[in-house]
């Protein structure tokens, strides 16, 4: 198991000049050879922020997606027609820097082929990353779960009759990119799971539902999905990220991990739990007295959210309180979701990052030195 005390989530701001790029892709005005020199560049850039940062465990940055899960998407064919908003719909919430949002879901979101897959979801990322560090280089997949905004029985009920037949391709699909990423030589790869705490709200709850799976159906058979992607891969370490939704500095839902906590923390196979706890939203760290002692907990304490940058003392104490429901040994920390979710990234600098991950770094060497 990799026993790193810092991470990271895995997205991180996307420069100005990708964006731009990936602007004049669409439109025609450069050719994709010459959008993929911009887009390297971007990923060794972030590679070096980093490294100098002091991480231990690094990702690409998620450079060359659209959004955390829009790898699958854009990699299979079958989910018709789809853009960004697929991933982002929602109430979000904000603070009075950023405000409220509202995403309507699309109305012509749903499956309507069967799933085929045209290319791997994540080995240029993982190759091209393996190949610029020496430090562990971590990929990131979607749980299988997410997809379930996808299916609808209107739409996708002729290709797949149930949710089930629907999310045994997707488990397929993601279990063969897993073995792939391991071929490469992949030795920690993360699943980013966020529509479980998401089952707190009511009304996100009742969309799940709507699905045609109750909650603890979800906290049943979705593990079951995840578990499956993570099995027999002794040499492997999982992570599992678990946050509140992440999106122009605004949030989905808030609460504890309370209600979820020990299904979730005691039947997943994944080694390192990603948890979200940069403020009072996340709930306090009671719930951690649900991990078992084979696990380690990577605290996300740093907020990507705001600027302003934390106290190292204050990082210090909290680690410390979360050491009364878990082994100093055991715990870690890392900012509490990406800096840039998807290409709409949070309401920061690159700079005000940079620090950020800086700061993590020196809390680490404080605690753990």
């Amino acid at each position: 198991m990799i026993e790193s005390h810092t991470d990271v989530v895995g997205s991180l701001l996307r420069p100005a000049e990708l964006l731009e790029a990936q602007e004049d892709l669409r439109s025609g005005r450069i050719s994709p050879a010459e959008f993929k020199v911009v887009e390297d560049r971007a990923v060794v850039e972030a590679v070096a922020l980093q490294e100098a940062a002091g991480l231990e465990v690094l990702t690409d940055g998620e450079m060359r997606r659209l959004s955390f899960q829009s790898q699958m998407t854009q990699a299979v064919d079958g989910f018709g027609e789809w853009n960004v908003d697929a991933f982002l719909w929602g109430d979000w919430h904000g603070d009075e820097a950023v405000g409220n949002s509202r995403t309507v879901r699309p109305p012509e979101l749903g499956v309507v082929g069967k799933l085929s897959r045209k290319r791997h979801l994540c080995a240029e990322e993982f190759a091209y990353l393996r190949a610029r560090t020496r430090r562990i280089a971590k990929v990131t997949l979607p749980s299988p779960g997410l997809f379930a905004n996808f299916w609808s029985p209107d739409r996708s009920g002729g290709v797949y009759p149930t949710l089930e037949s629907f999310l045994a391709d997707v488990v397929d699909i993601l279990r063969d990119e897993v073995v792939e990423l391991v071929r490469l030589g992949a030795t920690y790869i993360q699943i980013d799971a966020p529509h479980y705490p998401l089952l707190l709200d009511p009304k996100t709850c009742a969309f799940y539902e709507s699905r045609g799976w109750k909650l603890d159906e979800w906290l049943e058979f979705g593990i079951e999905l995840d578990n499956a992607l993570m099995a027999d891969l002794p040499d492997v370490t999982f992570g599992f990220h678990l946050c509140r939704g992440n999106q122009g500095s605004r949030w989905l839902v808030e609460g504890g991990y309370d209600l979820i906590a020990k299904p979730i923390f005691q039947n997943i196979r994944a080694q390192r739990l990603l948890l979200e706890y940069d403020d009072p939203r996340s709930g306090t760290f009671d719930a951690l007295g649900d991990v078992p002692d084979d696990r380690m907990v990577v605290l996300g304490l740093v907020t990507t959210k705001r600027a302003k940058l934390e106290s190292l003392q204050e990082l210090v104490k909290r680690i410390e309180q979360a050491a009364s429901h878990v082994a100093l040994e055991r715990l870690a920390i890392s900012p509490q979701c990406g800096f840039s979710t998807s290409i709409v990234g949070n309401n920061l600098s690159v700079e005000d990052q940079r620090k950020k991950l800086e700061l993590l770094c020196r809390t680490a060497r404080a605690v753990w030195s």
